[in-house]
């Protein structure tokens, strides 16, 4: 999948595509940063990467769909952080409705045409920078809720949705360059198969490739990580010297927040960096087998990534207690289940959610 090279691993390009079909690498497509590998790149299985998609799409669909529902039958009790994650769910959701084109594009070749090819591009790598960004965003507003005990201006939904609404504009406006520069093309050495890639000529594409990645690695993942190390930290010392039992419980769900996000993406921006530095000859490795197992690597930590879009429901909502009684009340607001099973639930775990319907307490807490 031509999507992005980058940092994020959402993106497919043209080493991707020769992979799964095991043909030669001739190194990169426009440039003369590699020369030519008579070897041949081990083979992936194209069915499997299909069917790989397809179920994280299903999950990550199914997931991020009710988070977006029970954060927006939500009313006075909405915490600011509440408003991050609906948007960060949507984020998610985006995202993943860029996999079905994915999965058939690893099996069956670019079908879509040029159009779908930018929009899909540029949708999927403003998914994956506003994700980062809101996850930054959070980290914030937890640090300030408990570490300065600043509830005033976290209540402020209008502010929180300002800041909502410039991540946005952020993230479509560092996704241009890519849906501007993606287009469908046929190389020769692919037989008839078509691929979404960046048109861009040989004399820029290292510049390009370089300029892109820097990009990805500085504002798309380890500059939010430093965000979130900073806050989350100090969040955590904070929370070990009080005496509330229920805010060492909800550390344990931002934790695993982070946990989980340095596991889905640090290897392959690792990944990303190495192979970078390998086309800028900075390594001082170019030998084919290297570079076949670079390539290797990238995959594997690419769907990695990818997964990462539905592992957040579970993080952020469906550990959450508060989350799940919202979840119950809005089902039977709406007729899905009874009254008696949804208070059957709420006192069976009422003893421990005396803070839940607190403003400022979040369902990701």
């Amino acid at each position: 999948m031509a999507i992005v090279e980058g940092t994020h691993g959402h993106d497919f390009d043209e080493d991707f595509f020769r992979s799964i079909f095991n043909v030669t690498l001739d190194g990169d497509s426009a440039g003369e940063s590699f020369a030519p590998c008579s070897e041949t790149a081990p083979e992936f299985k194209s069915l499997g990467l299909t069917v790989t998609f397809f179920i994280v799409f299903i999950f990550s669909f199914i997931g991020n769909a009710v988070v977006i529902y029970v954060v927006c039958c939500m009313d006075k009790c909405r915490a600011s952080a509440d408003t991050y994650l609906m948007h960060l769910a949507l984020a998610d959701l985006f995202f993943s409705l860029t996999l079905p084109f994915w999965a058939v594009y690893v099996h069956s070749g670019w079908i879509f045409g040029n159009v779908l090819c930018k929009v899909l591009s540029g949708l999927q790598e403003a998914s994956v920078y506003s994700g980062v960004f809101l996850l930054a965003c959070i980290s914030v507003d937890r640090y300030v809720a408990i570490v300065k005990a600043t509830r005033v201006l976290l209540s402020h939904q209008k502010l929180v949705k300002v800041v909502c609404g410039m991540v946005w504009l952020v993230a479509v406006v560092l996704c241009l360059p890519v849906a501007v520069q993606r287009e469908t093309m046929q190389p020769d050495d692919l037989g008839d198969q078509i691929i979404c890639y960046e048109n861009i000529t040989a004399e820029s594409s290292d510049r390009w490739r370089v300029s892109v990645r820097v990009l990805r690695h500085t504002l798309g993942f380890f500059l939010p990580l430093a965000i979130m190390a900073f806050c989350y930290g100090r969040t955590l010392l904070t929370v070990l010297y009080m005496r509330n039992h229920q805010k060492r419980k909800a550390m344990r769900v931002i934790l695993a927040v982070v946990i989980v996000f340095i596991l889905c993406w640090l290897p392959h921006n690792v990944t990303v960096l190495i192979d970078t530095l390998m086309r800028g000859k900075s390594l001082g490795i170019s030998s084919c087998n290297a570079r076949n197992r670079v390539a290797v690597v990238l995959q594997l930590t690419r769907v990695l990534a990818f997964m990462h879009c539905a592992v957040n429901p579970v993080l952020y909502a469906f550990i959450g207690e508060k989350f799940r009684n919202e979840l119950l009340l809005a089902l039977y607001k709406h007729g899905i289940i009874t009254k008696r099973l949804q208070m059957a639930y709420h006192k069976g775990s009422h003893s421990s959610s005396i803070s839940i319907r607190s403003r400022n307490t979040s369902i990701t807490l």
